[in-house]
Parts: C-alpha cells; structure tokens; sequence
C-alpha cells in the first residue's frame, strides 16, 4: 500500500484575471486596426474614385456646359439637354434600348434559367457541359461580335446556310430593320448567360432535397415542382439576376458598334451607342455628357432599388 495519508494535497494561488486594458487603450487599439485596414483599403479606393467617381462628376458638370477640346468651357446651363432631347435620334435611341431590354429579359432570362434546371438534372457528363455552356463568356466581346457577325451574313453566313440546308427561308438578319435588334438580342445572350447559369445552378443545389421528396409524395408534376419548389425558392436570386441584367443591357454597345454600326435606319442604335456618336463623330461633348447623365439618373435608380433589395433580404 501507498502511503497517503500524511501527505497535504498541493495547492495552487489563484489565478487572477488580467486587468482589462482602460478605456483610452481600447478606444487607441480600435483606432489603430481601423487606420490600417483602411491603409489597406486606400489603393482601390483611390483607383475607383479615379477611373470611376471622378468621370462620372466630371460628366454631369461638363452637362451644362458648352464643351469644345482645345477651347475654355462655356456654362450653357440646360441647352445640351434641349438639344438632346429635340434630337429624333434621341426617340430612337431609347425605344431600342427600352425594347432591346425587355427582349432580353424575355429571351436571355428564361434561356439561362431552363438551361439550369436541365444540367442540375443531369447525372452524366455534368462537368462538360457546364464548361460548354460557359465557354461563350471567355471570349473577348469583340471577337464574339465579329463571329456573330460573320454568321448573320445575308449571303454565305452560316445561318442561312443552315436554313438552306433545311429547305427554310432565309433571312436578312442583321441587314432588316425588323430583325436587327432580335438578332442582337441573341448574341447578347449567347454570350452571356454562361455565369448566369452558374448563378442559378447554385442556388439551385442549395435547395433542400427533402422539399422535392414531399412534392413528389403529394404526386406533383414537374411543372408543379418547378413552380412551387424551385421558383420560391430562389425568388431572390431571380430578383437580383433581373434587375442586374436589365442594368447591364440598357448600357449595350458592343454588338451595335460592331456587328449594325446602329443600322438599318437607326433600328439598333442605342443610347450608349448614341453617346459615342455624339461624342467622338459630331465633336458635342455637352451633349454626349447630358445623355450620360440622363441614362446616370436611370440606371442609378436601379442600383438603388438593387441595394435595397440586397439590404432587406440581409436583414431578413
């Protein structure tokens, strides 16, 4: 037997808590770690108020003046918005941008959409096509018009030579002033809707399998699942991907410059095309600038109604 019994158990002091630090150390502390990140921070700020806040405040001022490169500034007060607006390629301009917007959104937001649903139903050859279908978004704007436009070619553009092939019609595409701004439609979507449907396969992944379980146990069809499951589901996604596509296909240029240059007869000229031509083919850059700041106040009221949204659905 071990002998115990006249042993005394060890004992250790108490171990006191460090005083907390004052309250001006806190409050030096706190300070010094916000100083740094904004340290951090100042590069990207400096470069986006350079290249991003500084244009646009330079545009609404040079709105109200009359602007020549090489001459001092004249203030002219609303007269580039005057002519502006008394301009008939200003009607023009925005009728295609308000169409070329809601064909997007009608064909370049449910295209993306069901191409989701298909290849988050598929079990074979996943990865594939998910490469396939965002491939079009690695290739330079340009080079994708270009392509594009070689392939609406009225004569030997494939397009039609398919629709020969087939013993269909042909049309003029790009070259009618009935089909250029559809034909632009879809290249736009084409080229795009790759990280859309990476977007929505995301959010459709993360819906709970147990929800399609019950629906099928309810005996309800695919539509039915879609409609009830799926779309409640990943309403704010859908949300989000609406309001930032219409602010991104009311600033198209690419696909008009190149593939139209804004023809037939003004049917593709948009208004960010329209800034371009008052810009740097009549000289105005008063008037270019109250375009600008037109489509500013436009697309700055999405934006806000973007955060908001953003900021409630945070909050909920």
């Amino acid at each position: 037997m071990t002998k115990t019994a006249g042993r005394r158990p060890v004992t250790h002091p108490p171990v006191r808590p460090l005083p907390a630090p004052a309250p001006a150390g806190r409050r030096r502390r706190r300070l010094a770690d916000q100083a740094r990140a904004y340290g951090f921070l100042l590069g990207g700020l400096l470069c986006f108020a350079l290249f991003s806040w500084y244009p646009a405040i330079r545009a609404v001022v040079i709105s109200f003046q009359r602007y020549t490169p090489g001459s001092p500034p004249e203030w002219a007060g609303t007269a580039n918005f005057t002519r502006v607006l008394d301009d008939p390629e200003f009607a023009d301009a925005w009728r295609n941008t308000l169409t070329f917007t809601l064909m997007a959104l009608l064909i370049g937001f449910a295209v993306p959409f069901v191409l989701a649903l298909v290849l988050n139903e598929l079990r074979h050859a996943r990865t594939f096509f998910r490469v396939v279908v965002y491939l079009p978004v690695m290739i330079p704007p340009v080079v994708s018009a270009l392509l594009w436009k070689w392939f609406y070619d009225p004569g030997t553009g494939l397009a039609n030579e398919a629709l020969r092939l087939l013993h269909l019609p042909t049309s003029h595409w790009t070259n009618g002033t009935d089909t250029a701004l559809v034909s632009l439609v879809l290249v736009t979507t084409w080229a795009n809707m790759g990280g859309t449907v990476l977007i929505y396969l995301a959010a459709l992944q993360s819906i709970p399998g147990e929800l399609y379980e019950a629906a099928e146990l309810d005996g309800a069809s695919l539509l039915q699942r879609v409609r009830h499951v799926t779309v409640p589901q990943t309403r704010f996604v859908i949300l989000m991907l609406m309001l930032l596509q219409v602010i991104a296909t009311m600033q198209v240029f690419t696909e008009p410059f190149v593939i139209t240059g804004g023809g037939p007869e003004n049917s593709t000229v948009t208004v960010l095309y329209l800034i371009y031509k008052y810009a740097f083919l009549y000289n105005d850059f008063g008037g270019a600038c109250a375009l600008s700041a037109m489509l500013l106040v436009l697309l700055g009221a999405f934006s806000a109604l973007y955060l908001r949204l953003t900021r409630t659905e945070g909050d909920t």
